[in-house]
Protein backbone atom coordinates (compact mmCIF):
# COMPACT_ATOMS: atom_id res chain seq x y z
CA UNK A 1 0.00 0.00 0.00
CA UNK A 2 1.64 3.23 -1.40
CA UNK A 3 0.99 6.65 0.48
CA UNK A 4 1.94 10.35 -0.15
CA UNK A 5 5.43 11.32 1.20
CA UNK A 6 5.33 15.26 2.17
CA UNK A 7 8.98 15.28 3.05
CA UNK A 8 12.07 13.57 3.71
CA UNK A 9 15.21 13.71 5.05
CA UNK A 10 17.76 11.48 7.07
CA UNK A 11 15.93 12.36 10.77
CA UNK A 12 12.25 12.16 9.64
CA UNK A 13 9.30 11.88 7.36
CA UNK A 14 6.16 13.33 7.39
CA UNK A 15 3.38 11.29 5.21
CA UNK A 16 -0.28 10.77 5.15
CA UNK A 17 -1.55 8.16 6.88
CA UNK A 18 -4.37 6.03 5.03
CA UNK A 19 -7.36 5.34 7.30
CA UNK A 20 -7.41 1.62 8.35
CA UNK A 21 -3.32 1.30 8.96
CA UNK A 22 -2.44 1.31 13.00
CA UNK A 23 0.17 4.36 13.56
CA UNK A 24 2.24 2.48 16.06
CA UNK A 25 2.80 -1.19 14.11
CA UNK A 26 1.67 -1.27 10.16
CA UNK A 27 2.22 2.40 9.27
CA UNK A 28 6.19 1.97 10.65
CA UNK A 29 6.48 -1.13 8.81
CA UNK A 30 4.95 0.26 5.41
CA UNK A 31 7.36 3.66 5.92
CA UNK A 32 10.35 1.06 6.26
CA UNK A 33 8.76 -1.05 3.27
CA UNK A 34 8.49 1.84 0.71
CA UNK A 35 11.33 4.13 1.42
CA UNK A 36 13.58 1.53 2.57
CA UNK A 37 14.37 3.30 5.95
CA UNK A 38 16.18 1.19 8.76
CA UNK A 39 13.41 3.09 11.58
CA UNK A 40 10.33 4.74 11.25
CA UNK A 41 9.54 5.77 15.41
CA UNK A 42 6.03 6.62 16.18
CA UNK A 43 5.83 9.93 18.09
CA UNK A 44 2.48 10.55 17.78
CA UNK A 45 -0.86 8.68 16.99
CA UNK A 46 -4.07 8.75 14.76
CA UNK A 47 -6.82 6.36 15.71
CA UNK A 48 -6.69 3.20 13.73
CA UNK A 49 -9.54 4.05 11.24
CA UNK A 50 -8.34 7.77 11.28
CA UNK A 51 -6.00 9.47 8.41
CA UNK A 52 -4.13 11.87 7.90
CA UNK A 53 -0.78 14.24 8.23
CA UNK A 54 2.00 12.45 10.65
CA UNK A 55 5.82 12.47 11.58
CA UNK A 56 7.75 9.45 11.97
CA UNK A 57 11.41 9.64 13.19
CA UNK A 58 13.98 7.49 11.39
CA UNK A 59 16.50 7.26 14.52
CA UNK A 60 16.01 7.47 18.38
CA UNK A 61 17.46 10.92 19.03
CA UNK A 62 15.28 12.58 16.86
CA UNK A 63 11.68 10.36 18.45
CA UNK A 64 12.89 11.35 21.79
CA UNK A 65 13.62 15.45 20.83
CA UNK A 66 9.96 15.27 18.83
CA UNK A 67 8.79 13.70 21.43
CA UNK A 68 9.81 16.39 24.23
CA UNK A 69 8.31 18.90 21.82
CA UNK A 70 4.91 17.07 21.58
CA UNK A 71 4.75 16.64 25.34
CA UNK A 72 5.49 20.60 25.86
CA UNK A 73 2.29 21.80 23.65
CA UNK A 74 4.91 22.48 20.34
CA UNK A 75 2.88 20.49 17.76
CA UNK A 76 0.22 22.60 15.96
CA UNK A 77 -2.59 19.78 14.84
CA UNK A 78 -5.69 20.91 12.62
CA UNK A 79 -8.21 18.09 11.57
CA UNK A 80 -11.20 18.47 9.11
CA UNK A 81 -14.08 16.47 10.73
CA UNK A 82 -17.64 15.88 9.12
CA UNK A 83 -20.20 15.91 12.23
CA UNK A 84 -24.08 15.20 11.89
CA UNK A 85 -25.84 18.27 12.72
CA UNK A 86 -25.71 21.98 12.80
CA UNK A 87 -23.22 23.59 15.52
CA UNK A 88 -24.62 25.89 17.78
CA UNK A 89 -21.91 28.35 17.33
CA UNK A 90 -19.80 28.95 14.07
CA UNK A 91 -16.57 28.83 16.55
CA UNK A 92 -16.47 27.73 19.97
CA UNK A 93 -13.27 26.45 22.37
CA UNK A 94 -14.30 23.18 23.70
CA UNK A 95 -13.05 22.11 27.12
CA UNK A 96 -13.93 19.08 29.10
CA UNK A 97 -12.49 16.20 31.48
CA UNK A 98 -12.15 13.09 29.98
CA UNK A 99 -12.03 9.60 31.36
CA UNK A 100 -10.54 6.68 29.03
CA UNK A 101 -11.79 3.45 29.56
CA UNK A 102 -9.34 0.72 28.51
CA UNK A 103 -11.39 -2.59 28.69
CA UNK A 104 -13.60 -0.48 26.37
CA UNK A 105 -11.33 1.64 24.36
CA UNK A 106 -13.67 4.40 24.82
CA UNK A 107 -13.39 8.05 26.27
CA UNK A 108 -16.20 8.98 28.33
CA UNK A 109 -17.08 13.30 29.51
CA UNK A 110 -17.04 12.99 33.22
CA UNK A 111 -17.75 16.27 35.99
CA UNK A 112 -15.08 15.45 38.27
CA UNK A 113 -11.55 15.19 38.33
CA UNK A 114 -10.28 11.46 39.46
CA UNK A 115 -7.52 9.40 38.91
CA UNK A 116 -7.41 8.92 34.92
CA UNK A 117 -8.88 11.90 34.03
CA UNK A 118 -7.56 14.40 32.04
CA UNK A 119 -8.13 17.80 30.84
CA UNK A 120 -9.05 17.93 26.96
CA UNK A 121 -9.25 21.30 25.02
CA UNK A 122 -10.35 21.85 21.68
CA UNK A 123 -11.28 24.61 19.55
CA UNK A 124 -13.48 24.06 15.73
CA UNK A 125 -14.82 26.88 13.29
CA UNK A 126 -17.28 25.56 10.73
CA UNK A 127 -16.27 25.85 7.60
CA UNK A 128 -19.15 24.80 5.92
CA UNK A 129 -22.85 23.21 6.13
CA UNK A 130 -25.62 21.91 4.29
CA UNK A 131 -28.33 21.23 7.05
CA UNK A 132 -28.19 17.75 7.43
CA UNK A 133 -24.04 18.06 8.40
CA UNK A 134 -21.17 20.55 9.09
CA UNK A 135 -17.51 20.28 8.32
CA UNK A 136 -15.35 21.55 10.87
CA UNK A 137 -11.88 22.83 11.62
CA UNK A 138 -10.54 21.75 14.39
CA UNK A 139 -7.45 22.31 16.45
CA UNK A 140 -6.34 20.58 19.01
CA UNK A 141 -4.60 22.26 22.35
CA UNK A 142 -4.42 18.74 24.22
CA UNK A 143 -3.83 15.07 22.52
CA UNK A 144 -6.62 12.51 24.25
CA UNK A 145 -7.46 9.44 22.85
CA UNK A 146 -10.46 9.94 20.74
CA UNK A 147 -10.43 13.44 22.49
CA UNK A 148 -11.97 15.37 19.09
CA UNK A 149 -14.96 12.13 18.63
CA UNK A 150 -16.11 12.12 21.96
CA UNK A 151 -16.15 16.11 22.77
CA UNK A 152 -18.05 16.72 19.47
CA UNK A 153 -20.43 13.14 20.61
CA UNK A 154 -21.33 14.86 23.64
CA UNK A 155 -22.45 17.62 22.27
CA UNK A 156 -24.65 15.87 20.10
CA UNK A 157 -22.93 16.08 17.42
CA UNK A 158 -20.62 12.81 16.59
CA UNK A 159 -18.91 12.18 13.46
CA UNK A 160 -19.95 10.57 10.43
CA UNK A 161 -19.64 6.60 10.36
CA UNK A 162 -18.01 7.02 14.36
CA UNK A 163 -21.11 4.18 15.42
CA UNK A 164 -19.03 4.01 18.81
CA UNK A 165 -19.81 7.90 19.82
CA UNK A 166 -23.33 7.55 18.26
CA UNK A 167 -23.52 7.94 14.71
CA UNK A 168 -26.44 6.45 13.22
CA UNK A 169 -24.56 6.30 9.57
CA UNK A 170 -22.80 2.54 8.09
CA UNK A 171 -22.20 3.87 4.85
CA UNK A 172 -18.59 5.41 5.84
CA UNK A 173 -15.41 5.35 7.82
CA UNK A 174 -14.71 7.61 10.47
CA UNK A 175 -15.21 11.26 8.85
CA UNK A 176 -11.84 12.54 10.42
CA UNK A 177 -9.01 13.67 9.37
CA UNK A 178 -5.71 15.11 10.25
CA UNK A 179 -5.32 17.39 7.50
CA UNK A 180 -2.15 19.90 8.89
CA UNK A 181 1.06 19.26 11.24
CA UNK A 182 2.96 21.79 12.23
CA UNK A 183 6.60 21.01 14.22
CA UNK A 184 9.97 22.67 14.96
CA UNK A 185 12.87 20.31 13.03
CA UNK A 186 14.83 18.68 15.99
CA UNK A 187 18.12 19.52 14.13
CA UNK A 188 18.02 22.91 12.63
CA UNK A 189 15.23 24.32 14.67
CA UNK A 190 13.37 24.98 11.19
CA UNK A 191 9.34 25.62 11.77
CA UNK A 192 7.96 23.12 9.42
CA UNK A 193 4.16 23.11 8.65
CA UNK A 194 2.87 20.17 6.20
CA UNK A 195 -1.05 20.23 5.13
CA UNK A 196 -2.94 17.06 2.73
CA UNK A 197 -6.76 17.10 1.10
CA UNK A 198 -8.89 14.54 2.94
CA UNK A 199 -9.76 11.55 0.55
CA UNK A 200 -11.87 12.37 -2.46
CA UNK A 201 -15.52 10.58 -1.93
CA UNK A 202 -17.99 10.49 0.48
CA UNK A 203 -18.55 12.26 3.21
CA UNK A 204 -15.90 14.89 2.15
CA UNK A 205 -17.84 15.02 -1.24
CA UNK A 206 -20.51 16.45 0.17
CA UNK A 207 -18.48 19.90 0.72
CA UNK A 208 -17.98 20.41 -3.31
CA UNK A 209 -15.50 23.65 -2.11
CA UNK A 210 -12.68 21.27 -0.08
CA UNK A 211 -11.42 20.77 -4.21
CA UNK A 212 -10.65 22.93 -7.11
CA UNK A 213 -9.05 21.90 -9.96
CA UNK A 214 -8.11 18.79 -7.40
CA UNK A 215 -6.53 20.88 -4.77
CA UNK A 216 -7.27 22.29 -1.97
CA UNK A 217 -9.74 25.64 -1.81
CA UNK A 218 -8.49 28.74 0.58
CA UNK A 219 -11.12 28.44 3.14
CA UNK A 220 -9.24 25.26 4.06
CA UNK A 221 -5.67 27.22 3.93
Amino acid sequence: MDFPVLYKDASLIVCVKPAGVDSETGMPALVKAQTGTREALCVHRLDRDVGGVMVYALDRRTAAELGRELAAGGFEKEYLAVVHGTMEKDAAELRDLLFHDRAKNKSFVVQRPRAGVKEAVLDYRVLQANGECSLLAVRLHTGRSHQIRVQLAFRRHPLLGDAKYGSPRRDCGIALFSRLLGFHHPRTGEALRFSSPPPNGFPWSMFETIYYGGKQCDILK
